[in-house]
């Protein structure tokens, strides 16, 4: 029996709106200390990483490990169905069945909606991702990586991540021109969501495709800052927490979203 509940609703679409356009299809792994997903996209170039703490849900219960496969496109259409404010329980495993229940609470308890979803069997291959010591790692605000993204793909296909002592730059070039943007190391005592910090090794510049980071920026709703990570020779790694806020205003870290994207490797960087 797997049940797990949340007190809003609302941290379990904005979950889904960031995974089900790079993932139509995927499997849950559950175990009594909570539940994760990884998968590549529909054209094996990204991968993603879901990890949800146990110890984050309004209540949490795995009896036993679980693999949960699972349409990620018609869950998050069922999710629809809920109000942002609803507490959502999701239930599978019981009477040996191969269906997951999700119930919906309004807030004043008036009102008890409850859905069922097929799950699926699916062919997964988990792929052990190697820890890294990532030469540089950026946190800055999620919705300025979203912006930057979005406004230099008008200029181009790809954007350059270049790194130094002095900042970030994120440049495109195109048919129409070429764009860039520079952000320097910055804090913010009053308002540490709009802070830059950098923490680098050794200068670094790659080449990324920017319909893959778009994709990635549409976790910005879950959280205030995104970190970037960058080496040599491996995958940038987007990463973003997984933020509930309940009734109270008071914030719970339930567990983390994770990108990876290759460089491209027939970059010219001069």
């Amino acid at each position: 029996m797997f049940e797990a509940k949340v007190e809003k609703g609302v941290v379990l679409k904005k979950i889904l709106d960031a995974v089900k356009d790079l993932v139509t299809e995927a499997s849950w792994e559950c175990t009594s200390n909570g539940m994760s997903l990884q998968a590549m996209d529909t054209s094996h170039v990204s991968l993603v990483t879901v990890s949800l703490n146990g110890d984050g849900f309004q209540r949490f219960r795995c009896d036993r490990n679980m693999v949960i496969g699972m349409n990620l496109v018609s869950l998050s259409k069922i999710l629809k169905c809920a109000s942002n404010d609803d507490k959502i329980t999701i239930k599978a495993g019981y009477d040996d069945n191969d269906k997951m229940m999700l119930t919906f609470e309004a807030p004043n308890d008036c009102e008890v909606s409850e859905y069922e979803i097929k799950l699926m069997n699916l062919d997964s291959e988990y792929l052990g991702i190697p820890d890294t010591k990532y030469d540089v790692i950026v946190k800055m605000p999620s919705a300025k990586f979203q912006r930057i993204c979005r406004d230099l793909s008008q200029i181009g296909d790809t954007v350059v991540i270049s790194c130094t002592k002095s900042g970030i730059q994120f440049s495109s070039s195109g048919d129409l021109g070429n764009g860039s943007v520079r952000l320097s190391q910055s804090a913010n005592i009053d308002k540490p969501e709009e802070a830059v910090t950098i923490t680098m090794q050794e200068a670094i510049t790659q080449t990324f495709a920017l319909k893959y980071l778009i994709q990635f920026a549409k976790a910005t709703p879950l959280c205030a800052q995104v970190t970037l990570q960058l080496s040599s020779d491996v995958p940038l790694a987007v990463q973003y927490k997984v933020i509930e806020v309940d009734a109270d205003d008071i914030e719970t870290d339930l567990g983390s979203i994770c990108y990876y994207l290759a460089p491209k490797i027939d970059d010219a960087t001069d």
